[in-house]
């Protein structure tokens, strides 16, 4: 193991912990620079198989980067000593498309037959974004990313159909001509933006009142750019409704060990 991996399995292991014990309830944003955050989906085996292909074919919202074992909490594939029972900072707990519980572990709902997805998340690329100069105004703002639904529909899968979730940040034209080129090397964490300006050619009717996060100010000379978002499954689940399904509450992502290094292309 290379020192960068090392160094990125301490930081991982590092706030996994903290979270674990309960340090920490916040969002995960700027936590362990260099590592890759994950979007969760825990769902009974009956549904697994339709998820997956429902993730295969929408691979933008939904870039899978680890699946687990029936029953198992751990996802080796990610980070060697992690709980998906403990080691996000809040869930989202939902039954037949209602969301019923926003609790901060797992434990009392956890069953045998339960299969976890790490799904990529934007967090990666925004890091890439943050090198090159460019400014991202829900940082700035000290709050979350604002996510809207649309009216661009997912590709169905079994009973897996829905609205495509997208996450927005504000930027000048050479900044996103930049952004487009960044992201696009990084096609495990949602790649390049779907939509640029004219939100409501997408179905969003006004940037102010987002489903999902928080407002963020737009300039007078600034583009609406927009990615897709690791939301996307919690829209889906709403609308579908299955009997039983666990997310990460938005903003409060799943720390792995991986680098996001890696996850670039050439």
């Amino acid at each position: 193991m290379n020192e960068s991996v090392e160094r990125g399995v301490a930081a991982g292991s590092h706030e996994r912990l903290r979270i674990r014990a309960g340090a920490f309830s916040g969002t995960t944003a700027g936590l362990a620079p260099g590592n890759v955050q994950a979007n969760l989906v825990i769902l009974p085996k009956a549904l697994a198989h339709d998820f997956l292909r429902f993730a295969q074919a929408n691979p933008k919202p939904c870039p899978v980067l680890a699946v687990s074992e029936p029953g198992s909490p751990r996802l080796p594939g990610v980070g060697e000593d992690l709980d998906i029972r403990s080691d996000l900072p809040r869930y989202r707990v939902w039954r037949r498309g209602d969301l019923v519980e926003e609790p901060f572990d797992l434990f009392h709902v956890w069953r045998d037959d339960l299969v976890s997805f790490a799904l990529g998340c934007s967090f990666s690329f925004e890091e890439a974004l943050l090198e090159e100069g460019i400014e991202l105004r829900h940082i700035t703002c000290g709050s979350n990313v604002p996510m809207y639904r649309t009216n661009i529909h997912c590709a169905p899968a079994g009973p897996f159909a829905g609205p495509l979730v997208v996450s927005m940040r504000p930027l000048n034209p050479r900044d996103a001509i930049r952004a487009i080129q960044i992201t696009s090397r990084f096609p495990s964490v949602h790649g390049a933006p779907v939509h640029i300006g004219l939100p409501e050619t997408i179905g969003i009717e006004d940037l102010a009142k987002p489903d999902y996060g928080d407002a963020v100010p737009v300039e007078s000379d600034e583009l609406p750019v927009f990615w897709a978002c690791g939301v996307t499954p919690q829209a889906v689940i709403a609308e579908v409704g299955p009997d039983f399904c666990i997310t990460h509450a938005p903003g409060s992502m799943l720390i792995t060990d991986l680098l996001n290094s890696r996850l670039a292309s050439l």
